[in-house]
């Protein structure tokens, strides 16, 4: 695996690769790596002739007051563990080669899927994500790019910039990877204390109690959000910012599930704050 922290090297080894045929697969990442991770590079691996894994933690999508400083970082862990899985390239360029001095042009996804949500609760994060992973793509130039639904309204966003300007990449969905006992694998898993850990289950229990009742039966969705903030309320230590049910696609909160939706969901649970979301399916 080769390292690459410049452009100018990455858009030489991705251009010789793309002479010689090969499909490219990016796996955009802040690093902090874990099996939700991992299996991003191991889908690219088996879908593409060279796979670039960008490392970045990009400070424009951290508001004041969240955890920009203290997101975990470790180079030579997630490099070695990226090299495991088959990695072609780990790209890692310093912050001033992404936002160089004078950057005054941004990417926002506006009046649609970046609204509610977490649109609603962190001001500014989307366009801090639309405009770096549009900058990524510019740099990488990849066929296909690989993003988890863990993360789903960014993933609709993502979806929604590339088309709309005609990006020539295909964005490919992965699945959420769990821990075994639910909780949705993230790097800030790691912020945890052991009580925090054992109430931070309740996330993926407030979406099981929440399948369960539209499996039953029920389809209004204000009942079946109650109850499932009822699960997350029932623990002290975890305090709800969101839970809302929305159409898939354009993420606007439906009233009457008589088709699939999705449910989301963001909870606090000391200082750490974590998200997690499912497709919920009508009988």
């Amino acid at each position: 695996m080769e390292r690459i922290a410049g452009v100018a090297r990455l858009r030489e080894r991705v251009g010789q690769e793309k002479g010689r045929g090969a499909v490219v697969g990016v796996v955009p990442t802040m690093g902090a790596y874990h099996r939700g991770h991992l299996s991003l590079m191991r889908r690219a691996r088996r879908e593409c002739g060279l796979v670039v894994v960008t490392l970045f933690v990009n400070p424009t999508q951290f508001g004041a007051g969240e955890d920009f400083e203290r997101y975990p970082r470790d180079l030579e862990a997630d490099a070695g563990m990226a090299e495991r899985e088959g990695v072609d390239i780990l790209f890692h360029p310093a912050a001033e080669a992404v936002y160089p001095p004078g950057f005054s042009t941004w990417v926002a996804v506006e009046q649609g899927v970046e609204q509610g949500l977490e649109g609603a609760s962190r001001p500014g994060h989307f366009r801090g994500v639309a405009t770096v992973v549009a900058k990524l793509f510019q740099m990488v130039q990849p066929d296909r790019a690989y993003f988890g639904e863990k993360d789903y309204q960014q993933l609709q966003v993502i979806r929604r910039m590339a088309a709309d300007l005609d990006m020539p990449v295909q964005v490919v969905p992965c699945p959420i990877i769990r821990e075994p006992d639910g909780l949705a694998m993230s790097s800030r898993n790691r912020y945890l204390n052991p009580a925090e850990r054992e109430a931070a289950r309740s996330l993926f229990r407030c979406l099981q109690e929440a399948q369960r009742l539209v499996s039953a039966g029920e389809r209004a969705a204000a009942a079946v959000i109650r109850a499932a903030r009822a699960v997350l309320e029932a623990e002290p230590l975890v305090r709800p910012d969101y839970l809302e049910i929305v159409d898939p696609e354009t993420l606007v909160p439906v009233e009457l599930l008589d088709r699939p939706a999705q449910i989301a969901v963001a909870a606090r649970i000391g200082s750490t704050r974590l998200i997690d979301n499912t497709r919920l399916l009508p009988d």
